[in-house]
């Protein structure tokens, strides 16, 4: 197999950045030393789609994107300098916002179960579902709203009309009033507040429909342009999303596996716990890296500053944010999303619980012992081999708080034993509930110290101790060596370098705590847990300078709006405060200008440089660590993107190309080239030394003297030799005594090491105050004759 030695992931979009684009940079990607571009979806989407992810035809390649054409010739460039590709594949739902765009879901609204796709989507006709057998589509604000329909006939044929939507007349059913017309279908329209929706859905995007890819025609008729990417050798290897949305994730991907052969790269965008091991029996190469982000992040954060930081959670919000709270949080957020945005697919297991049980008991009962057992479960689905026995383990646990659940319970039970339905839909909802309970609410309210909340992550673990990371990193390198690590994607709260200054928190939390009580008192925030939450962000995106433009200051306002709503505090999406929420969006507009924000930009000039020592060292670290490195568009410089949609914005390569030519050693950590220096020659020398990394040997290296525990590094090398290649960070920077790094020296193996990075040779020993003169990471290399880079 030809595995990546890095990924390089771009993110397409027909209005800003299509496949004809990719080909245009192939060039800087080489010269940066990637191997493999990393392609967000390609398949034709909704018209407009900035992501794609809500595919509507998977069997093309998106014309708004270039099309085919444009994906062979994008290939074709990367192949002839001896590169490739990786495509991002979406499995497990696709968009049916408008329905007019997806050809599949259109025949089915139409024909109804008469349809030849009625079979490809995960369609709820059970006459007990609340709309007589009919698929329930929540679009109408209110009940009362079907009154509004119309009939559109400008077209060849008639369709259903509200407002701008459109829905398909089945043949023979268009005479009479629009009412009456709507009655016939084989949808019905219902308000998006009732509950009702007739398909299993992407956690609860009502325009994210589930295919049934446990159906063999439906996986052959899905991946048809994927499997013939296979035979034309077209791409080389494929990122999955959401596998576990699925029926049978292990099931699919065998099947995927056979489709793209063994000599292939296949990873998954598997979320797992921590501490949650990957299923080896899965035919894939790992997973898309959120399980190493926590890692290689933790290691830079200050446990020591847990108590202060957790006193300050708990003075303004009246929770701690600590391990107690942030899980019986977590157990509520999650019952509540059962019972509310995820109630259809709650009820839609309970009847399929009752069928299998035949329990005498009522669908209250169980639907009650459902929401407690998902709201317990520890990990997005528990059906992998290593998690065996885990439901019979979390029943023991609710009942020894709820035995009023037995009858429930037992009949959850029974029907998880019989291994049908009710065991399929136990697992994809106990995901979706985790999803949305989880990273989409509870890492928006909680305040002790958000850089750990992160998909993956679990902010009850306050750092990562050495020993932990080395030994994660080890088990990493042994078992599952060609696994994509990652710093920053499309779905991480915050960009990688925006979190890293904000764990410098865990480092100063006295004096952080100093400054919101001053700040707090000379503008009050109109919410305790909102106003902790936010200055933390504010923190990591203010720019040293202190000018904020108006950019700055709409992307601020945009990410507050959807923190808020996210955190269902005071507002919400469904129920929007517009009153709370504009109080919150004047307070920031005071927040930057005036005094507080003088002080705030003293506070980051001060604590910057410590804050980009941590982000050089991560990004080292995951570069040069175990698995395949992914570089997310742009962040080979300095990035302080937030949340999705922010996280999207365009990439200025021109800025990046300027950089190629410059040979001078950074000044100091904050010079722009200097992150841009750390990527380009840890890719390269992957490109170089493939051996030393994937598959090679990975071993900790500790420094001695007064300083050591501010070292965290490791060496790297082949497996049939010495090992050639070091990587050094500082961690915890600010809280060296007087930046002095004293008698701290790393003890080397024998031969000549020169650092990549500033081009300093060492022999035997290297002090901490030489090896980190110029920056705060070192790259060393051990020297033999030959050694050439590419």
């Amino acid at each position: 197999m030809t595995i990546p030695s890095s990924t390089y992931r771009l993110q397409l979009r027909g209005d800003g950045f299509t496949l004809e684009d990719a080909r245009g940079i192939v060039d800087y990607l080489d010269d940066l030393g990637v191997s493999h571009a990393y392609l967000s979806p390609v398949l034709s989407a909704t018209k407009g789609s900035t992501h794609g992810y809500d595919v509507v035809d998977p069997t093309i390649v998106s014309p708004d994107l270039g099309g085919r054409a444009a994906l062979e010739a994008l290939t074709a460039e990367l192949r002839s300098r001896g590169m490739g590709v990786v495509v991002d594949i979406v499995p497990n739902h696709v968009g049916v916002e408008d329905p007019r765009q997806n050809a599949w879901w259109w025949d089915v609204l139409r024909n109804g179960r008469a349809s030849q796709y009625a079979g490809f989507f995960d369609i709820d006709w059970a006459d007990d579902n609340g709309v007589d057998g009919k698929i329930a589509l929540p679009i109408l604000g209110s009940d009362s709203d079907v009154d509004e329909l119309t009939i559109d006939r400008t077209g060849d044929a008639p369709l259903l009309a509200y407002y701008d939507h459109r829905f398909p007349i089945a043949d023979g059913t268009d005479d009479g009033d629009a009412t009456t017309i709507h009655d016939r279908q084989a949808y019905r329209l219902v308000s998006w507040r009732a509950g009702l929706v007739g398909y299993r859905r992407f956690f609860s995007v009502n325009g994210l429909a589930g295919l049934r890819q446990e159906d063999y025609d439906v996986f052959t008729e899905s991946h048809k342009e994927i499997a013939s990417w296979m035979t034309d050798d077209l791409v080389d290897g494929l990122r999955v999303d959401h596998p576990d949305g699925l029926a049978d994730p292990g099931g699919y991907l065998t099947e995927l596996r056979e489709l793209m052969g063994e000599d292939r790269w296949l990873v998954i965008e598997k979320i797992l716990a921590r501490g949650e091991p990957l299923d080896t029996s899965l035919p894939v190469d790992g997973t898309t890296g959120y399980d190493a982000l926590a890692d290689v992040g933790g290691v830079f954060v200050d446990p020591a500053g847990a108590t202060a930081l957790g006193e300050l959670s708990q003075s303004r919000t009246g929770s701690a944010s600590d391990p107690e709270w942030l899980h019986a949080t977590e157990r509520e957020l999650k019952a509540a999303v059962a019972q509310g945005d995820l109630a259809p697919e709650v009820r839609r297991l309970t009847r399929a619980i009752l069928r299998e049980s035949q329990a005498d008991i009522s669908a209250e009962a169980v639907t009650d012992a459902v929401v407690a057992l998902v709201a317990h479960m520890p990990y997005y689905r528990s059906d992998y081999a290593p998690l065996a026995g885990t439901i019979p383990r979390v029943i023991g646990t609710v009942l020894q708080n709820r035995p009023d659940l037995e009858a429930g319970l037992d009949a959850v039970a029974t029907a998880l034993v019989a291994n049908g339905e009710s065991a399929v839909r136990f697992e994809q909802v106990c995901g979706a509930v985790t999803a949305k309970g989880v990273e989409d609410c509870l890492f928006y309210r909680a305040t002790r110290l958000i850089s750990l909340q992160e998909v993956g992550g679990d902010p009850a673990i306050f750092g990562v101790a050495p020993a932990q990371f080395h030994l994660a990193n080890a088990d990493r390198a042994d078992r599952w060596p060609a696994a994509m690590t990652t710093l920053s994607t499309h779905d991480t709260k915050r960009g990688e370098d925006v979190r890293a200054r904000i764990g410098v928190l865990s480092q100063i939390p006295e004096l952080w705590a100093r400054c919101v009580a001053d700040w707090e008192e000379m503008i009050p925030s109109p919410d305790g847990a909102t106003g902790l939450f936010l200055w933390q962000n504010l923190f990591g995106v203010w720019p040293v300078d202190g000018a904020i433009d108006d950019s700055l200051r709409e992307r601020i306002h945009a990410y507050a709006e959807k923190a808020m709503r996210e955190a269902n505090l005071r507002t919400g999406w469904n129920d929007v405060d517009e009153t709370f929420e504009s109080s919150v969006h004047e307070w920031l507009d005071s927040v930057m200008q005036g005094s507080v924000a003088d002080s705030m930009t003293m506070l980051v000039a001060r604590v910057d440089v410590h804050g980009r020592s941590d982000a050089l060292g991560q990004k080292l670290l995951q570069l040069v660590g175990p698995g395949v490195p992914d570089v997310y568009q742009g962040t080979e410089l300095w990035d302080d993107s937030l949340v999705d949609p922010d996280n999207r914005r365009p990439v200025d390569y021109r800025i990046r190309r300027e950089l190629l030519s410059g040979n001078d050693v950074p000044s100091a950590t904050t010079d722009a080239a200097s992150k841009f220096r750390v990527v380009r020659a840890a890719l390269r020398l992957r490109r170089e030394r493939p051996a030393s990394f994937v598959g090679g040997t990975y071993a900790p290296v500790y420094a001695t003297g007064s300083a050591s525990a501010h070292v965290v590094g490791f060496s790297r090398g082949p497996q049939q030799g010495e090992p050639d290649v070091m990587a050094l960070a500082t961690r915890h920077s600010s809280t060296l005594q007087n930046e002095d790094w004293g008698d701290t020296t790393v003890v080397l193996p024998q031969g000549q090491w020169r650092d990549r990075l500033t081009d300093t040779v060492y022999t035997a020993q290297a002090s901490a105050t030489e090896l980190f003169a110029a920056l705060p990471v070192a790259l060393l290399v051990r020297e033999n004759v030959g050694d050439t880079d590419r």
